[in-house]
């Protein structure tokens, strides 16, 4: 354990000295940031720190006053110092990467009420003085020592921002017509609306036209010169708006107020369906805290069981929606509980014929490796602590799972205990579906849209390869 240790008044002598370094980070002007409520531009916007006068993002001024603080507080005196007061001089900025020895030095000591007076100083690592000043305290007059305080580890994560730039990829594409089928609730209309004030979409609203003008009046937002398909309930919404997609009047589809399987009933339809040869997947898109890029995971909404050539399309699936994001050649891994080949363990053998379709050609445009753990492919240290050789492990982009069950409970774990964002669309049929849960948000449903944008006009460019 550590501890630390005050220094007491009577201890204490003229030129004794204390120091820190600190290397200054990003994460470290956004929690400063975050802390403060000091969003100046110069500090946390780097396309506008570049037009500045130092043409770079630098730290918050008091970033080095509170590095000096903390050498007061737990160095020179320590426990049980009293700030009385602080002179600064800012004479450089400090910058991203920039490493700053913090050093205090006693100058006076005062018997009266055991004052004493520091000077202070911020040297950069080419020994340049960034801050200098002088502090007054009252130093301890009983001994101090306390075990080190152990702080929670901080993770900085922009809600949304990942989405935002989903968002922002579909700007310079043509909206594409979507249809909404049964959009009678708030949520769902209110997506749609939303996607098409982003610009992402062009709403065609499938359903009962009384039910969604109702709806649409109690949102306090009006669908007047927004396209409205009136049918007479769920059913024949989803009939009718896969129709629209068979006959090319829309290039997507979106779920509203009716259940999947009513949806998808029409969907798969062997005579008016939107069949491929293809499987049908789902992907969801997931934006972790705690995962430094987007994670695609497939599938936990469609497939309850698919074997190993519904496996080889899932996969496929999710590589061409990886394509779509801009990702040439995604990590693919291959979930199981264990990352050897055991024959009891059905997902371990796939996991291995999976790898060798790619290496045939079966699955194309991405690296494919497994039977990986989830440990193991989301953490380099775990793939280093079990001596895992893979190109994958630790880096993944795709995860699959070995069942929806699995997958079912990995994506909610990942939300309710890891704080993820989940967007998702259903790849395989003629046109992409957005296939939103009840309790998606508007943020969620955007991203989704953002999604069939983004793999819709992909598709047109690269149509997919059969099976």
């Amino acid at each position: 354990m550590q501890y630390i240790e005050n220094h007491t008044y009577e201890e204490i002598k003229v030129g004794d000295s204390a120091e820190l370094t600190r290397t200054l980070r990003k994460e470290d002007i956004e929690l400063f940031a975050v802390l403060s409520g000091d969003v100046n531009p110069a500090h946390v916007d780097e396309d506008y720190a570049k037009s500045d006068a130092f043409h770079k993002v630098i730290a918050h001024g008091m970033w080095g006053g509170a590095l000096i603080s903390a050498v007061l507080g737990t160095e020179l005196p320590g426990p049980g110092t009293i700030y009385l007061d602080q002179a600064l001089h800012f004479r450089k900025p400090v910058g991203l990467g920039d490493s700053v020895t913090v050093r205090v030095t006693v100058r006076e000591k005062h018997p009266e009420g055991n004052k004493i007076t520091l000077d202070c100083v911020c040297l950069n690592q080419a020994g340049e003085v960034v801050l200098e000043g002088e502090a007054r305290v009252q130093a301890p007059a009983a001994k101090v020592k306390r075990p080190r305080a152990m702080l929670p580890e901080v993770h900085m994560h922009e809600r949304g921002a990942r989405y935002a730039q989903l968002i922002e990829a579909t700007r310079k594409l043509d909206l594409i017509r979507i249809a909404v089928v049964h959009p009678c609730d708030e949520l769902s209309l209110s997506g749609a609306i939303e996607a098409m004030r982003e610009g992402l979409i062009l709403p065609v609203l499938v359903g009962p036209a009384a039910k969604i003008r109702a709806t649409a009046e109690k949102l306090g937002r009006p669908i007047d010169g927004i396209e409205l398909v009136d049918v007479p309930h769920s059913h024949a919404a989803a009939a009718r708006a896969v129709e629209l997609a068979h006959s090319g009047d829309v290039r997507a589809l979106m779920k509203g107020a009716l259940h999947t399987d009513e949806l998808m009933s029409a969907v798969v339809d062997a005579a008016t369906g939107l069949r491929t040869e293809r499987r049908m997947s789902h992907v969801f898109a997931l934006d972790v805290p705690t995962y430094p890029k987007p994670l695609l995971l497939t599938d936990a909404a469609i497939n309850i069981d698919p074997d190993l050539m519904d496996k080889r399309d899932i996969v496929q699936n999710a590589i061409d929606l990886a394509h779509a994001l801009g990702i040439a050649e995604p990590k693919v891994a291959v979930l199981s509980a264990v990352e050897t080949v055991y024959p009891k363990i059905r997902s371990t053998v796939d996991a291995a014929a999976l790898c060798k379709m790619r290496d045939r050609g079966q699955i194309t445009g991405a690296i494919v490796d497994g039977p990986l753990a989830f440990d193991n492919a989301i953490s380099r240290a775990s793939a280093n602590t079990k001596n895992i050789v893979s190109p994958v492990a630790g880096d993944a982009d795709i995860l699959v799972v070995p069942d929806l069950e699995s997958g079912n409970m990995l994506v909610k774990q990942l939300i309710y205990l890891g704080g993820a964002e989940a967007a998702g669309i259903v790849l395989g049929a003629r046109v992409p579906i957005v296939l939103t849960s009840r309790s998606d948000d508007v943020l969620s449903r955007l991203a989704s849209c953002a999604l069939a944008v983004l793999f819709e006009h992909f598709h047109h460019r690269h149509p997919p390869n059969p099976p």
